[in-house]
């Protein structure tokens, strides 16, 4: 199994007693959406992360717009909910994609080896009508260890001495729409245009109406990159790039990293050029 879960394999688990399903709806710009929205129903049993506080560290001078969180402090969460190094993990958002993905590859950094993403979202598990309901479930408290995986983590100086060297066994990819990477449009950011020796793979094209596409398929999208090279996504916050870190896992891409700080870290350096 790779990272990608359906809805009707996570109902069949509903009994497992090492199961946590965790909700990651999020609506930028308006953050208290997710956590609203997860108070009036969501899936059974489901426990809630916010983006911004509980996947996101405090936003500083650099680091981008939504940074490493303090993981002593998460640690602590995930120990708040019952959750072990062997809990299986199931994460989902709203069916964007993005929020649970960015659950995910944080888990994976932090060294979990059972995280995965419902498929389609909380949007597939209603239409097929499975559980949900508004009650907040309690769980007893539990250890967690953090076992950090640095192999899925591009810093700052890694994108740097890329711009600086383009090595042939390294390929950038930006997933943020192409008007952006062109920098023909910016909604977000203080600049606009993309880094440096970066190609553009939309991190939207690996999904289709909120569900990834088959191994098969995001083979496809990815083609021409060779599986031997290192490759390392970004986007405008860290947020966007993690469905890419997924699709290129499941395509069979080994040696894949997230740069969290991405764009809007880079551009913190004003001395730092752009595409």
């Amino acid at each position: 199994m790779g990272y990608i879960m359906e809805s009707e394999e996570l109902l069949s688990m509903f009994n497992r007693g090492n199961i946590r399903i965790c909700d990651c709806r999020f609506k930028l710009g308006a953050s208290d959406m997710g956590r609203n929205e997860y108070e009036k129903e969501h899936i059974t049993g489901a426990i809630y992360f916010d983006l911004e506080k509980d996947l996101s560290g405090k936003v500083e001078e650099h680091g981008g717009r939504h940074p490493l969180p303090n993981l002593g402090q998460f640690k602590d969460k995930l120990e708040s909910y019952g959750i072990t190094n062997d809990t299986i993990l199931v994460a989902y958002d709203g069916g964007e994609g993005s929020f649970a993905s960015r659950f995910v590859w944080l888990l994976t950094y932090m060294g979990h080896r059972k995280v995965y993403i419902l498929n389609g979202g909380y949007r597939a598990w209603k239409e097929r009508g499975y559980a949900s309901d508004d009650r907040l479930p309690h769980y007893e408290p539990a250890e967690y260890h953090l076992q950090i995986r640095e192999s899925v983590l591009a810093s700052y100086q890694k994108v740097k001495d890329f711009t600086e060297r383009r090595p042939d066994d390294v390929v950038l990819i930006d997933s943020r729409e192409t008007k952006r990477f062109l920098g023909i449009e910016e909604p977000i950011d203080k600049k606009a245009g993309h880094i440096p020796g970066a190609i553009n793979k939309v991190w939207t094209n690996v999904l289709d109406e909120g569900s990834f596409l088959q191994a098969e398929e995001l083979k496809q999208t990815y083609k021409g990159i060779s599986r031997d090279k290192e490759i390392i996504v970004y986007c405008g916050s860290g947020v966007t790039a993690a469905p890419n870190y997924v699709a290129l896992k499941e395509a069979g891409f080994p040696n894949v990293k997230v740069y969290v700080g991405s764009f809007s870290d880079w551009i913190s350096y004003p001395d730092n050029p752009i595409g």
